[in-house]
Formats: structure tokens, sequence, C-alpha cells
């Protein structure tokens, strides 16, 4: 990594708070009423778990946002103070961004986004976002809609860019400008009918170097130097609770071996093992694996 930078990570975008409610199946059947377990609500939406998972491994990390002068706006603010991340934020007028997470015994989710908080000409401060990102050696940027302006101002700032399509499902026109303006590209295989048809179609129309589509218990596919390849699964550590941020963990994981110089296979076992821990944390907490359990649990897959 470079040392001229004052940061090893910015994230653009994807902070909010979740409401989460254990149901007892999902998709849930239809009654007038269901009794389920204590209903939280906590900060963490993708953006924030991208951040707090990348500063568990020791990356120097920044997080920039819109958020609401609101009581959920204060859990964010909170959440990035209490783990020492620091925290740029510009107004959001429509309130900090929140969804409902309907969350099954096994750990599968179904979430529901409030669309009432977004304008259309909600964007990041432009001259904010140069000055961060010039500051930095990555940028992580979310698909947010205020994100979408600020990738044609990351190109002249000199620092690479990841960004999450998330469950795209390769035809939604919304995700092309993050997929084709990213060096590496990171979705999931979930609603896609063919997913290296896909992959490779984003790495010949936009800057991706690499892109990775997760396949949950399948493990992932890896398109690296125009060669694909699979990233096996690797068994979680504890027994699995909830899948919640598994993917902004993977994209994590991958984005610490590519900053600290490791090969894309080495790469992608890193983000297998951090999408696995993930899934082993409560839904009402907001947490990641640290580096040297990381480590630690590389060296003995790999022996």
């Amino acid at each position: 990594m470079s040392t001229e930078s004052e940061t090893d990570v910015l994230v653009l975008g994807g902070s909010g708070v979740d409401t989460i409610v254990h149901v007892p199946e999902l998709p849930l059947p239809l009654a007038d009423s269901h009794l389920v377990p204590a209903i939280e609500t906590r900060a963490g939406q993708t953006g924030d778990f991208l951040a707090v998972a990348v500063h568990a491994l020791g990356l120097r990390t920044h997080h920039l946002d819109l958020l609401g002068d609101d009581h959920e706006g204060d859990l964010v603010r909170a959440l990035h103070r209490d783990r020492g991340i620091p925290l740029t934020e510009a107004p959001l007028p429509g309130g900090t961004r929140r969804a409902v997470n309907l969350v099954g015994p096994d750990g599968r989710r179904s979430s529901l986004y409030d669309g009432s908080r977004g304008q259309e000409a909600d964007e990041l401060p432009p001259q904010t976002v140069r000055d961060l990102a010039r500051a930095s050696h990555h940028v992580h940027v979310c698909i947010t809609a205020p994100c979408a302006a600020s990738l044609p101002l990351l190109r002249e700032t000199g620092a690479s860019v990841s960004t999450d399509l998330h469950d795209w499902d390769g035809v939604n026109p919304y995700h092309e400008p993050f997929a084709h303006a990213a060096d590496v590209v990171f979705l999931s295989a979930a609603a896609l009918a063919d997913p290296e048809a896909t992959m490779r179609r984003i790495a010949a129309r936009g800057r991706a170097q690499v892109v990775v589509a997760t396949a949950g218990a399948d493990g992932a596919y890896q398109l690296a130097d125009g060669v694909l390849s699979r990233v096996p699964a690797v068994p979680p550590p504890a027994p699995v609770v909830d899948s919640n941020g598994a993917g902004d963990a993977f994209a994590a994981g991958y984005l610490f071996g590519r900053l600290t110089g490791e090969p894309p296979h080495r790469c992608g076992l890193f983000g297998a093992i951090a999408g696995a821990y993930a899934c082993t944390v409560p839904s009402t907490r907001t947490d990641a694996i640290g580096r040297s359990e990381l480590l630690a649990r590389a060296a003995e897959l790999e022996t």
C-alpha cells in the first residue's frame, strides 16, 4: 500500500439503520399476526458493514455519506465513533436511510428498504469526494443513488475503485455505471442466469481488472486476468445465524488481500473466510473478523 495515502480505504455511501425482526420462516406465511422475539434496531447497512469490516482488518478507513438529523443518524454516528472509524457526513434532508430485515431461523433474510428517504438531487459533496479520494489508496463505492454522481470524479484522483452490485440481474441499467467505473467489481450470483457471461461482460465493457460473483454456500466465481476460477466455500467457525452483511464481509476480506499484495486466489480465500465469519454474527450486531483471526484461519486452511 502507498505510504503517501492518509487512508487505505474510503467508503462512499451505504450508511443506514436496520430494524431486525426474527420470523418463524421465510417467506412469511400470510396471517393477521405473528409472535416474534425481541425486535431491535441497530446501525449498519452495506457501507457501514464494509467500513467496520476493513477497519477490523487493520486498514485505515474513512466513511463519507449523507445522514439525517435524526435518531437513526445518531445511531450511525455512534457506531463509527465507538469503532474509531472517521465519518464525514453531509445532510440528507429526507432522513437517514432505514430498512426492515426479516430473518429466518436458517439465517436467510428478506430486506424491506424504505425508499422515501432519498431525493433525485441528493449527492455527495463533489469537492469533499475529491479531497478524501486523493488522500486514499482505494475507494469502495456503494450503489446508493447519491454515489452515482461521484463516479466520474474518482477517475481524476488516482485511487483504485471497487463496488458491490449485490443481487443485480445483469440487466437493470441502474447498476451499469457502477459496474463499468470500478477496477474490482463484486456481485451476487443469486439473480444471474449465467454468472460467467455477466462477469465477462462487465470486464469487457468497463475497467474491471477483477470481477467476483459470490454464490453463498457454493463459494464464489472469480474472473481475474481473463481467467475464471472457483473460490471454494469456507466452513463457518460457528453456527450460521444470519447472512446479513456476508457479502460486505467477503468484499472487505478480498480487498484486504488485494491491498496487501496477495495474489487473486488468496484474496478469494480471505473473502470466503470473512464472509463465513459474518454468517455467525447475530443480526442485531454489526461486527467483523479481525486480522489475526483471518490470517490464522487462512494458514489453517492452506496446510
